[in-house]
């Protein structure tokens, strides 16, 4: 194939215990997903309408690197997130079969320029420049599932520079895994290589240069970096 351009390459993640990596289509985010987030943002939970967006495939950090600040903020901030990487898609997905299509479970980061989203939500905007920017994904390696050991709960923690910041378990999500793929797969036609952020606890707060983060999925997945 002869392209115009340089063709961009494909996006992907270490997979624990192997040599080959995992091709990234799509990053898919829920938000509002913990009550006690929730609650601190001042928003509603209504389970008849949960709330989605999108991170472009090439905003992933892997494999401990480091993240650049990022430009037209002065407030960026951590939500710690469990990962779920799609092996099959599909649309219309059934809750009963929506396990049926996980490849595996990591951690990571779904960073956020919190003064810009707090302007967009005045204004009724989209949040993409809040959430959608360059190295905005950092993530752990994948740990690939069997098919009786996807995880029901499991602490979901994140440390700064030593400090602990976020704690919570995944137990706690108001959409589980299985309720996750079956609403999104309503709204989008899934695809091998998708991945879905599942949302983050209470306590979200600013990083500065020179920060370092661990987030962790315990027993599952380790996330770590530096904020540069």
């Amino acid at each position: 194939m002869n392209y115009v351009v340089e063709a961009p390459r494909i996006p992907s993640i270490p997979v624990a215990g192997s040599q080959a990596r995992f091709p990234v289509h799509r990053i898919y985010c829920i938000g509002r997903n913990y009550a006690d987030h929730a609650k601190e943002m001042g928003a509603a939970v209504d389970r008849a309408q949960p709330v989605f967006f999108c991170k472009p495939a090439d905003a992933i950090v892997t494999d401990g690197g480091d993240v650049a600040y990022p430009q037209a903020t002065s407030d960026l901030h951590h939500e710690v997130e469990m990962i779920v990487a799609l092996s099959r898609g599909g649309r219309d997905i059934a809750i009963e079969n929506a396990l049926d299509h996980v490849f595996g479970y990591g951690v990571g980061l779904d960073l956020t320029r919190r003064d810009l989203q707090a302007i967009a939500k005045t204004k009724s905007l989209p949040w993409d420049s809040a959430k959608a920017f360059d190295q905005s994904a950092p993530v752990s390696a994948l740990r690939r599932v069997e098919a009786s050991d996807h995880p029901k709960s499991a602490r979901l923690s994140l440390s700064v520079s030593g400090e602990p910041r976020q704690q919570s378990n995944i137990a706690e999500m108001i959409f589980d895994v299985a309720e996750i793929i079956h609403e999104l797969s309503k709204l989008w036609t899934l695809a091998a290589g998708d991945l879905i952020f599942t949302g983050t606890p209470a306590d979200v707060a600013a990083l500065k240069r020179g920060d370092r983060f661990r987030a962790e999925l315990e027993g599952i997945a380790v996330c770590e970096g530096a904020i540069v």
